[in-house]
């Protein structure tokens, strides 16, 4: 069975481009439908009809969660599942969920207002991570290193933030400026690279074109990407870790992840493993 499936993403980046163009003769006809005409809720979802397979890739941390509940509601095959995009979309709702598990997560307090703030400033030392519950490649990622500019830098949460942006999480700052990125298709660990800091800028992020080199097998990384699976259902997922002297924590999950990095460092060809995965799930 070929299938057609339907990339529903705001915009065609270099993945969706890779996706639509790898091997168009081979496995499932893959189109974009732009996430923002779907008008979904319609019993049929008429704007879906004709596709079988509806792989999720807006760049929104709200839109992706919302539009596989209607797509899966009208009876269509989402990937990832509802549920899984939910809880990659929500950095809180992903470590309570992975933590009760038992899967190791990084330390972290839920700030909503700046009495958690200052609480977590007593509980937890410096230097200090504050980042958005809703957002991605490392946007709006802060680092407080000193307690005579924290309360400044929580002004501009509490300022020039609505409600829904201030919702925030508050981390340790793991030092050592690399992490570990697991790029899951299906149940399966395709490719691990590490991605380290450049120049002056602290963060990690593959998306801001810091250093990255390929992996070797690790088993302690092997047995926490099974175990993120074990709980969000198979798809396709960029897991992100951190190496602490306990052993590595997960840092965030994506739901819709970048593999351009990753693909450069391990040599991996990512989209024609993703088309078999699909083609997997048609037959």
């Amino acid at each position: 069975m070929r299938g057609k499936v339907a990339i529903v993403a705001d915009r065609i980046g270099w993945e969706e481009r890779r996706l639509i163009q790898t091997a168009p003769d081979v496995g499932p006809q893959i189109e974009w439908v732009n996430d923002e005409s779907l008008s979904l809720g319609h019993p049929d979802a008429p704007s879906l009809s004709g596709y079988d397979v509806v792989l999720i890739r807006s760049r929104s941390y709200t839109r992706g969660g919302l539009l596989a509940t209607q797509a899966e509601a009208s009876g269509i095959k989402t990937l990832n599942s509802a549920f899984a995009i939910q809880a990659c979309e929500n950095k809180l709702t992903l470590r309570t969920l992975l933590r009760k598990a038992g899967v190791p997560v990084a330390d972290y307090r839920l700030v909503l207002s700046r009495k958690d703030f200052e609480k977590t400033l007593g509980e937890l030392p410096l230097p200090l991570v504050l980042k958005p519950i809703f957002g991605g490649m490392g946007k709006r990622v802060t680092l407080i290193r000193d307690a005579d500019t924290a309360q400044s830098v929580y002004d501009y949460i509490e300022d020039l933030g609505h409600g829904f942006e201030q919702a925030s999480l508050v981390e340790p700052f793991l030092d050592g400026g690399s992490s570990v990125r697991c790029f899951v298709v299906g149940r399966e660990l395709i490719a691990a690279a590490e991605f380290a800091s450049a120049g002056e800028d602290w963060r990690s992020n593959a998306a801001l074109g810091n250093r990255h080199q390929a992996m070797d097998h690790d088993p302690e990384v092997q047995k926490i990407v099974d175990s993120v699976v074990n709980e969000l259902g198979e798809g396709i997922y960029g897991i992100d870790l951190f190496k602490t002297p306990e052993g590595y924590v997960v840092n965030e999950v994506n739901h819709a992840p970048a593999f351009r990095a990753i693909q450069s460092a391990t040599g991996v060809d990512v989209a024609p493993a993703i088309r078999r995965y699909v083609q997997e799930i048609l037959a």
